[in-house]
C-alpha cells in the first residue's frame, strides 16, 4: 500500500490522466443506464410494475399481444381454477381533451384485480403526465369510436405503454371502443413455466416484455453501448498498466532482487487500480445523480441506486481484471535481466 501510493504520487500526472477517462467513461455509462432505464418505463411502464409471474396469448398470434384472442370459456376456467390471475388488454387510440385536442394513449382494461384499475362505464383513470398537460379530475374526455364521454376519476403515477400516457377504461367501454370480446393477455402472478394450457403460450415478465418491439429495439441498442463502454474502460486499464510496467522493468527487476514477491508487486498495481477507480466512481455517481435530479421532466431518466451498485461493480471487476491481464509480464520477469535492461 505504501509503495503504491508513493508511486501515485510521484507519477500523479499520468494516474490522473487515467482517472480521468475512467471518470467520464463511467458518467457516460450511468446516463446511458438511466436513459435506459428510463426509456423500458415508458415503453412498458405497467407491464414492468407488475409482479414475477406468467403471461398467456394464442399460439395464433406469433408473439403480438394485439393480435391474441384468448377464447372466453378458456378465460373463465383458467380464472376460476387460478386465484389471483388476471385477463387483461392493452390498444393504441387516442382522447380528445376538453379543447378538443387528440392525446395518444394506450387503452387499458382487465378483470377484477389488485393489480389494475377497475372502473364503471364512463369512467377513466389517466397516466399522471396528462395531468400535467392541464386534464383534471372531474373533466369530460371522448374518442372517436364511443359514444359517450369519459369522466376521469384519478391519475397514477409511472404508467406507459409505448411510450403513451396509460388510460383505464372499463370492459364495456373497452369493447364498445375496439368491437371485440375477447381479451389479449391472461397474466398469473408467481406462475410458473411448467403452467401450460391448449392453445396458449406462455411467456416469463422479460419474455413478454421483449414480444414488444419498441422495448426490444430501444433496450437492445442502449444496452450494447453500456457494455461496450464498460469493455473499453477494463481495455484502457490493460493498456495504461501495460505500458506502465514496460516503463518499470527495471524497477521490478531491483525490488525482486531485494526479495520482494511477485504477489506484492500485483498487490500494489490492484491497490493503484482500486483507489483511481473508486474515486473516478464516485465523482460519476455523485454526478449522475444530480443530473438525475435535475434532468427535464419530459425526459425519461430513471437512475435507480440497485443500477447504480451493479455497474460500479462491473467496472471495479473490469478494472481489477484489466489490470491482472496487464500485469502477467511482472511475473515473468528476471532480476538480473530487468537490472541490466535497466529502466526506459
Amino acid at each position: 500500500m505504501n509503495i503504491a501510493w508513493k508511486e501515485l504520487k510521484k507519477n500523479k500526472s499520468k494516474f490522473l490522466i487515467l482517472g480521468s477517462i475512467v471518470f467520464l467513461i463511467s458518467l457516460l455509462t450511468f446516463i446511458i443506464s438511466g436513459l435506459a432505464n428510463g426509456l423500458s418505463q415508458d415503453s412498458a411502464g405497467i407491464i414492468k410494475d407488475l409482479p414475477d409471474g406468467q403471461f398467456y396469448m394464442t399460439k395464433e398470434s406469433g408473439k403480438t399481444y394485439s393480435l391474441s384472442r384468448i377464447d372466453n370459456i378458456l378465460q373463465d376456467k383458467i380464472l376460476n381454477k387460478q386465484k389471483d390471475a388476471v385477463a387483461f388488454s392493452i390498444q393504441m387510440g387516442f382522447l380528445n381533451n376538453t379543447d378538443g385536442k387528440q392525446q395518444s394513449v394506450a387503452f387499458v382494461t382487465s378483470t377484477d384485480s389488485k393489480m389494475f384499475k377497475n372502473l364503471k362505464k364512463g369512467e377513466i383513470v389517466l397516466d399522471r403526465s396528462m395531468k400535467d398537460d392541464g386534464i383534471k379530475v372531474g373533466d369530460a374526455l371522448t374518442t372517436n369510436q364511443y359514444n359517450g364521454k369519459f369522466i376521469v376519476k384519478g391519475f397514477v403515477k409511472h404508467s406507459k405503454f409505448s411510450h403513451a400516457p396509460v388510460a383505464y377504461v372499463s370492459i364495456k367501454d373497452y369493447k364498445e371502443i375496439y368491437r371485440i370480446n375477447e381479451m389479449q393477455v391472461i397474466f398469473i402472478p408467481g406462475g410458473n413455466s411448467t403452467q401450460t394450457f391448449v392453445g396458449l403460450h406462455s411467456f416469463s415478465k422479460n419474455q413478454f416484455l421483449n414480444t414488444i418491439s419498441s422495448y426490444k429495439a430501444e433496450q437492445m441498442s442502449l444496452n450494447m453501448i453500456i457494455w461496450f463502454l464498460v469493455v473499453i474502460s477494463g481495455m484502457l486499464f490493460a493498456i495504461f498498466f501495460y505500458m506502465m510496467n514496460v516503463q518499470k522493468m527495471g524497477l521490478y527487476g531491483i525490488l525482486k532482487a531485494i526479495g520482494v514477491k511477485t504477489s506484492t508487486l500485483f498487490k500494489m498495481m490492484w491497490t493503484q487500480m482500486i483507489l483511481i477507480t473508486v474515486i473516478a466512481l464516485s465523482i460519476s455517481i455523485l454526478l449522475s445523480q444530480v443530473f438525475n435530479l435535475i434532468a427535464p421532466k419530459g425526459m425519461p431518466f430513471s437512475l435507480t441506486p440497485d443500477t447504480t451498485v451493479q455497474l460500479s461493480l462491473v467496472f471495479l471487476m473490469i478494472g481489477f481484471v484489466g489490470a491482472t491481464l496487464s500485469g502477467i509480464q511482472i511475473k515473468k520477469i528476471e532480476p538480473l535481466h530487468a537490472i541490466q535492461q535497466g529502466e526506459v
